[in-house]
């Protein structure tokens, strides 16, 4: 099956820079882009000898321009930083580097060519502060998914959903979404491990769709993770630095994307996104990176997204019980809370160094402790 017509270039591009990761599973990835292995030598190839443009359709513009002359340093800078109005002096002059131009200037100096031609305001330069940061040491460990703030629209509203790799920052999911639904984010989330592979882990806060507000309990959306192998995690309530990750992101596309407005529907926002995304991945230096992009930090997942879930299953000595139509466990003849979400699901218990304290395990991951010293809860 061809690729989409949509984006084809983006496509591409993404393809052959995963392509080109060491120890990459070349037929696996074909398979994720839904090409033949053929097709996917082929763009590798072509990438190979003509770089991005060889990805373009070749009857569309020529490999190369010999003939073309080189613009002057200050043209570049200015001419850059009107594609990308929210990159930095730093951002610039590294892109420029990896775009191959030599003997350029001091980032000072790049900092002196915006002012002079009113490209960066005195308050943007107080606004970026430093912080702490701390990461995860290798690609898909953990994934960090939260809404952005929706906004008007011509037609309706936008729900912008992104989801970021914690290590390489690469961003794996970038929807425009017109609700925030437990159904829309498994369906995004699906096709995004059905791309990238599946991750070990995810952290999202505490809201809704996904979570209780705080009150510990799970979500449709918790459960059907677990039953992936995926490990959830909550940020703390009323701790968005938790996700700190995805709130800059966030920050990053509203200046990047959003903010230019006019926007009339979701489908719009989209087209937009999909254009954004590549450019962030594979051509924005990042800061936390040490001015490198997401790309060269990220590899695909080993772990292939399975069509069927796989059944649940517990070692030897560990208790099952069946979650009934009121979230409840029947143990030692009284009922045990677990939570609605798991209605219909097969639940573990497994002693601790406490007496008297169980886990309640599902799959691989403890949802709770059950202390059976404590009053039962009245069932409802």
């Amino acid at each position: 099956m061809p690729w989409p017509v949509k984006a084809l270039i983006n496509v591409r591009r993404e393809f052959v820079n995963l392509a080109l990761q060491p120890d990459v599973n070349f037929r696996q990835l074909c398979r994720r882009f839904d090409i033949s292995p053929t097709a996917g030598y082929k763009w590798l190839d072509r990438f190979q000898e003509g770089g991005v443009e060889g990805l373009a359709d070749r009857s569309r513009r020529p490999r190369n321009s010999p003939e073309r002359t080189q613009p002057e340093v200050e043209a570049l800078v200015v001419g850059l930083r009107q594609d990308h109005p929210a990159w930095g002096a730093r951002k610039l002059r590294r892109r420029l580097l990896d775009l191959g131009h030599q003997d350029l200037p001091a980032t000072s100096t790049f900092t002196d060519i915006l002012h002079r031609h009113n490209l960066i305001k005195p308050e943007a330069s107080q606004a970026a502060t430093p912080y702490k940061r701390f990461e995860r040491p290798a690609p898909h460990e953990l994934w960090q998914l939260d809404f952005k703030g929706h906004f008007a629209l011509s037609q309706g509203r936008c729900n912008p959903l992104g989801g970021l790799d914690d290590c390489s920052r690469y961003n794996v999911l970038l929807a425009a979404c017109t609700d925030q639904r437990e159904t829309t984010v498994q369906l995004h989330l699906t096709d995004a491990m059905r791309k990238h592979g599946v991750p070990n882990g995810i952290l999202w806060d505490n809201g809704a769709p996904w979570g209780s507000g705080g009150g510990g309990e799970c979500t449709g959306l918790d459960v059907w993770l677990m039953r992936l192998g995926v490990r959830v995690f909550h940020g703390r309530p009323y701790h968005p630095q938790t996700q700190g990750k995805e709130e800059r992101f966030h920050r990053t596309l509203q200046a990047e994307v959003l903010a230019r407005g006019g926007w009339t529907d979701c489908a719009q926002v989209q087209r937009a996104f999909d254009h954004w995304q590549n450019i962030y991945n594979t051509q924005r230096p990042h800061e936390a990176l040490g001015l490198a992009t997401p790309v060269s930090r990220y590899r695909p997942s080993q772990r292939s997204y399975p069509e069927s879930l796989p059944a649940v299953e517990y070692a030897s000595g560990v208790s099952v019980r069946r979650v009934d139509a009121t979230g409840h466990i029947s143990y030692q003849g009284k009922p045990r809370k677990v939570g609605r979400a798991f209605i219909g699901q097969d639940i573990g218990l497994r002693p601790t160094d406490l007496d008297g304290v169980l886990e309640l395990i599902f799959v691989t991951q403890v949802i709770k402790k059950l202390d059976l010293r404590e009053p039962v809860e009245p069932t409802p």
